[in-house]
């Protein structure tokens, strides 16, 4: 009996398997001593998709946790928050400061501020790119933004696409799970193809969906038809940056930055290349929150010394 229900058992764990889910990660920096520290500071982005928590040290980078966002806000904030202070020892009070961005800002229930997500990412992304940053396309879980900002990572433009998932970390997860094909091997599974296929006519996820069904009937590789779909969303975001205008010092933040086979075609159509960071481009908004959140100390501590002089 329990011979025949095995293979039944494995098929339904298998019928079971997530696809779209991408690696959650819990990072800290171990060379740098917490408890040494004169500041520290958090920003935790609350994102529709993703939730980052990010400690700052000092002004530096410490550590994050990087999650999947649940159902309630302020339960993915304090989940991310406590994920990456376990890593470390650390505690709530050990923290001077924690701002609040994202989609979930304001339901941060520790956060002494919130912060829109724009001012994050560029703050962030000027930390991770360095201060020749000047365009910075966030790919979002539900939304992309376009970003214009200054040496300091100061927004001076910025535009949205509207609330859709096409062209975004959610519209991709679609694609992974009806593809059946693990959400880290889309992008390099994109380039394996015979001959570049043209994008698909649509990125509305309903209508890609049903799309891409046809082009498999048809005959397509599931290769390929990544490969199309790869196409159609940088093909989108390319045209909300070419509104805005692209300057060198192009900088992409969120978690498509880590498919290639959106970020090359991307690369390819603006005939830029992205810069570079060692930073795990998931976290910029909430990396931004905590500088903010440590600039506010330093303020705040100018302060109060002026006031003991005076």
């Amino acid at each position: 009996m329990n011979e025949i229900n095995a293979p039944v058992a494995a098929e339904t764990v298998s019928a079971k398997k997530e696809f779209w889910r991408w690696q959650e990660n819990v990072w800290i920096d171990e060379t740098k001593d917490w408890k040494a520290a004169k500041i520290i500071t958090c920003g935790i982005d609350v994102g529709s998709v993703s939730s980052q928590a990010v400690l700052v040290v000092d002004g530096e980078l410490y550590g994050f946790n990087s999650m999947r966002t649940g159902n309630n806000s302020p339960d993915s904030a304090t989940n991310a928050l406590q994920g990456v202070m376990d890593k470390c020892g650390m505690k709530l009070e050990d923290i001077r400061y924690v701002v609040g961005t994202g989609y979930g800002r304001v339901n941060v229930p520790f956060a002494h501020k919130a912060i829109t997500e724009i001012a994050c990412h560029a703050r962030g992304a000027n930390y991770m790119g360095g201060n020749g940053v000047r365009t910075i396309l966030d790919m979002g879980g539900q939304d992309c933004k376009a970003i214009h900002c200054d040496e300091k990572g100061k927004v001076t433009n910025f535009l949205m696409n509207d609330k859709c998932a096409a062209g975004t970390g959610r519209g991709m997860e679609v694609i992974a799970d009806l593809m059946q094909i693990p959400i880290a091997e889309l992008g390099p599974r994109s380039f394996d193809v015979d001959v570049e296929p043209e994008a698909v006519s649509s990125v509305c996820v309903v209508f890609a969906k049903s799309e891409a069904l046809g082009l498999l009937k048809a005959g397509y590789t599931k290769n390929k038809v990544i490969a199309a779909y790869c196409q159609a969303m940088a093909e989108r975001v390319v045209s909300l940056l070419e509104r805005i205008g692209v300057e060198e010092g192009f900088f992409i933040t969120g978690g498509i930055a880590k498919n290639p086979g959106v970020v090359k075609r991307i690369e390819k159509l603006l005939g830029i290349k992205a810069l570079e960071t060692k930073v795990d481009s998931q976290i910029a908004g909430a990396l931004g929150a905590a500088l903010f959140g440590y600039t506010l100390m330093q303020k705040q501590g100018a302060a109060t010394a002026a006031k003991a002089v005076a």
